[in-house]
């Protein structure tokens, strides 16, 4: 179980190392964010909180019969996550990031259920990571609405 675990958190670090490289910055600063936006600091916890313990889960599902589908979206929903970051911070296309991340909550539904499937406290420690995307897809979309042209120009 431990190799498992280890080999899903270190992909969950590599998705974790694309908010190293692009960091919100000046430009996330100066955008118009709802009043419902958490403070700065959460976001690190909240995130290591989620890749440690969605790596866990799928280190428990990994061991078991029947676990393809479960581990297929793993891959589907941590190729997604690392895309969102340079999407939305590296890029600025906020219009995209929304349609990453609502590829991404749909996968992470999707890897919920298939985890539940296989092993009901896998799929329990994949929630609070599906309620995280509600907040971000939230955020995402205000930041759409409430920026007329957030998108870098040029």
């Amino acid at each position: 179980m431990l190799t498992y675990f280890l080999l899903f958190l270190g992909a969950s670090a590599a998705a974790a190392a694309t908010g190293v490289i692009f960091k919100p910055g000046d430009w996330y600063e100066s955008l118009n964010r709802p009043d419902f936006t958490p403070p700065n600091w959460a976001f690190p916890v909240a995130w290591t909180y989620i890749y440690v313990s969605v790596a866990y889960a799928t280190a428990r599902v990994a061991q078991l019969d029947g676990s393809q589908l479960a581990l297929a979206l793993f891959a589907v929903q941590i190729a997604l996550n690392t895309l969102w970051t340079p999407v939305f911070f590296g890029a600025h296309r906020v219009r995209l990031a929304m349609i990453v991340l609502v590829l991404l909550w749909i996968a992470v539904a999707a890897m919920l259920l298939a985890f539940l499937r296989v092993d009901m406290i896998a799929g329990l420690l994949v929630f609070p990571y599906l309620v995280w995307l509600c907040i971000a897809a939230a955020l995402n979309w205000r930041i759409w609405r409430d920026n007329p042209r957030p998108e870098r120009v040029g």
